[in-house]
């Protein structure tokens, strides 16, 4: 198979785009870009009791959040069914597959039969090679492939190695059901090659599937695709990934503050690695990617590392663009509402001044909201109980001292602040912190928060000064 490269992230809209089908998109969109390829995107929504348009959207969103963009328009597998009827029938014609009338009944007996001799249940071919004449005329008919009796059905596979499975144990298995509707077995196939699909990425729980679908492309005389099957992501405990551990939707990480470049590089290295480099951008991911150096065993799920690796990318983040991710997600915030309630031009412009100092202390956009509330708190503030302490502690005699000192400053520059309050902290023979956390409190009616000189010079002389005076009056 040569040309172009082209992968397909093929998710059902039944829920949100949860952490595993984020990193097989990214997978699939990683191997197309390094390739200089394309990554199409197939919505699988035959299961119409399980899909709804709100799940697709929240698919949409959540690759495009991620800056996982797919070539073309979404293709519903559910508009195509009448090519996949097609293709069945043409099979028929061929003489590789069948037709087969076998009632509900017959097939439970057949379940039952083998249960009871200790085989596993199997479809026993009893109109494999059955006259249509003999046909009952009150029974529609499913289609059943013609799989091979013998030998074994091998899938090379880029991940796992060749994977060779019996032929006894595939049986001929139904392309489309007696209904009319296909399978999702032979959906895929037929939608796979139409679609020009060279290469497919997904989890390893579809590998039993791998060896069914490869004897539909042999029957249709179709190349079969390269596939690389991925082992799936465990909890930090080895065991199946739930919420608890993480498994939850892109949109819920969204919310969480993460940012998508940060969630990519995390989700790049669960299961494949370039040496030891940690942190990697888009632009190197596509460079270094190679679906060869995927890890056979399953990767763990670890919630403390993406939030290092988010801390890294937030300290170094651009000031403006990290004030515009916080305030993206202010209305998906738990108190979301206490900020842009208090949103105005001039809490953004201190946002961004205030950011240098904010990001240092933050692993996620939540946490870097929770730093600056200081900036969207109206007068007079509501000290929390340790600030409070601290205050009534002596802290406000210091502030006493301190005001007049700071109200005869002529600039407002943070380095003229910074003398200032060293100077005075000297003239009272006070440590530095002894004069710096009261005025933290009386400023932001809080413990902790970017230094004290940040805070004064992005506050503005005004609302400096008149905070310090609320706390004493």
């Amino acid at each position: 198979m040569s040309g172009e490269i082209i992968t397909r992230f093929a998710p059902s809209p039944t829920g949100f785009l949860h952490i595993g089908g984020a990193r097989t998109a990214l997978f699939n969109w990683l191997h197309a870009k390094h390739a200089g390829g394309k990554m199409l995107l197939r919505i699988e929504d035959t299961d119409r009791s399980r899909n709804s348009p709100e799940a697709v959207k929240a698919i949409l969103d959540g690759l495009t959040w991620m800056g996982l963009t797919w070539d073309g328009e979404p293709i519903s597998q559910f508009e195509r069914a009448d090519r996949h009827r097609q293709v069945a029938e043409e099979l028929v014609d061929l003489g590789k597959a069948y037709h087969c009338y076998a009632t509900p009944e017959e097939l439970t007996e057949m379940r039952e039969l083998a249960r009871a001799e200790g085989r596993p249940p199997r479809y026993d071919g009893r109109w494999r090679d059955r006259d249509a004449a003999d046909a009952p005329k009150d029974v529609s008919p499913a289609i059943r492939i013609k799989a091979p009796l013998e030998g074994a059905t091998v899938v090379a596979d880029r991940v796992q190695g060749d994977v060779s499975f019996p032929n006894a144990d595939l049986d001929d298995f139904i392309i489309l059901r007696s209904d009319g509707n296909p399978t999702y077995m032979h959906a895929v196939v037929v939608d796979d090659h139409d679609m020009g699909v060279t290469d497919i990425i997904r989890g390893d729980d579809h590998l039993t599937n791998a060896a069914r679908q490869t004897i539909i492309y042999q029957a249709m005389g179709w190349p079969v695709p390269r596939i690389a099957h991925i082992p799936l992501i465990h909890g930090p405990d080895g065991g199946k990934l739930s919420k608890r551990h993480g498994a939850l939707g892109a949109e819920a990480y969204r919310a969480m503050g993460y940012l998508p470049e940060a969630l990519c590089n995390y989700l790049a290295r669960l299961g494949w690695s370039h040496g030891d480099d940690e942190i990697m951008s888009m632009e190197q991911m596509i460079e270094w990617f190679d679906i060869a150096d995927v890890n056979k065993g399953a990767a763990r799920f670890d919630i403390k590392k993406l939030e290092a690796i988010n801390g890294h990318y937030i300290r170094h983040g651009d000031d403006q663009m990290l004030t515009d991710a916080m305030l993206a997600i202010l209305p998906e915030m738990e108190n979301g509402a206490y900020f842009s309630e208090r949103l105005d031009d001039r809490t953004r412009r201190n946002l961004v001044a205030a950011m240098p100092g904010l990001k240092e202390r933050a692993k996620t956009l939540v946490e870097l909201a929770d730093g600056a509330r200081f900036l969207f708190a109206r007068r007079p503030l509501e000290n929390e109980e340790k600030a409070e302490k601290i205050l009534a502690d002596g802290g406000r005699e210091v502030l006493t001292a301190l005001l007049p000192q700071l109200e005869a400053l002529t600039e407002w520059q943070i380095a003229v602040i910074e003398e200032c309050i060293r100077n005075f902290a000297d003239s009272q023979d006070l440590k530095l912190g002894k004069v710096a956390q009261p005025l933290r409190a009386a400023l932001t009616g809080r413990t902790t928060s970017p230094g004290v000189f940040d805070v004064l010079a992005v506050l503005g002389r005004d609302e400096a000064l008149g905070r310090i005076g609320d706390q004493l009056n």
